[in-house]
């Protein structure tokens, strides 16, 4: 599709360094597993009022070159990159890595959660197209539905890419365990993840009956304010054994990454 490569400065992906698991083997589909959970790494870029969109279903830029730049850096360091099927279908998203220099057998495995099988692809759709051209991966997607559209799962098994069958919630039908979706991710052999959205997926990550799960976060805050009625980052609020409500979710040992016009907050879960 001839899109353009990005570079990422050394001196910027050092100081990334800490918040990363060591460098890995890269879309390692199809190798025995080592971990029962992938290493999780959490990103997303959003606005000053935690936003990620102005509204559900919004294509919306925030990344400056810099950060975005940074993004494919990140997903050059993953094994799989993984995003909800509201983000596959609004933004019809590429999920490969243009970094420049990239071996192409180290481009990153695309997963896209898709409980009910919402997302109508086609050969057209960029990420197909990337696989076509042997500049990405075919996705991995996660579902409950066990009759997919043959259609779909010919043009997914035909580039290698294939439907990964789950049980839903029993608490929650309209979603998965992150514990099932991670241990489904490294019985493929990938032993890293970078999951970038959208809301409803970062959200549920941050729950606390899941951040556990969660070894790195690296966001992306543009100077912006997108205003009421976007999508925001703001997971349930907690409540002590009082029944006094407490932070959802705080961030140590962090580090604050100036990129552009941006700033990166690097950091774990306290």
């Amino acid at each position: 599709m001839g899109e353009r490569t990005l570079t990422f400065p050394q001196l910027e992906a050092d100081k990334l360094e800490p918040y990363l698991t060591p460098a890995t083997a890269g879309a390692s589909a199809g190798h025995a597993p080592v971990s029962d959970k992938p290493f999780v790494t959490l990103t997303f870029a959003t606005s000053l009022d935690s936003a990620l969109s102005l509204a559900p279903g919004t294509r919306t830029a925030l990344s400056g070159p810099q950060s975005k730049a940074m993004t494919h850096y990140l997903r050059s360091r993953h094994d799989a990159i993984c995003v909800g099927v509201g983000t596959a279908i609004a933004d019809d998203p590429g999920l490969n890595c243009r970094l420049e220099g990239l071996d192409l057998s180290r481009q990153p495995r695309p997963i896209v959660i898709d409980s009910r099988l919402r997302w109508q692809f086609t050969r057209e759709s960029k990420a197909m197209q990337l696989a076509q051209a042997g500049q990405g991966l075919a996705p991995f997607i996660i579902t409950s539905e066990r009759s997919p559209p043959e259609a779909q799962q010919a043009l997914l098994e035909e580039h290698g890419g294939k439907y990964i069958f789950l049980g839903r919630d029993t608490a929650d039908q309209q979603r998965f365990q992150w514990s099932d979706v991670l241990r489904a991710v490294a019985g493929e052999g990938l032993q890293s993840i970078m999951i970038e959205g959208g809301g409803q997926i970062i959200n549920s990550l941050l729950e606390a009956g899941s951040n556990h799960l969660v070894d790195s976060v690296i966001v992306t805050i543009a100077p912006t304010w997108l205003g009421q009625g976007g999508v925001v980052v703001s997971p349930p609020r907690r409540m002590d054994s009082n029944g006094t409500p407490v932070p959802a979710a705080r961030l140590a040992d962090t580090a604050w990454l100036p990129l552009g016009e941006d700033v990166v907050l690097c950091g774990r879960l306290a």
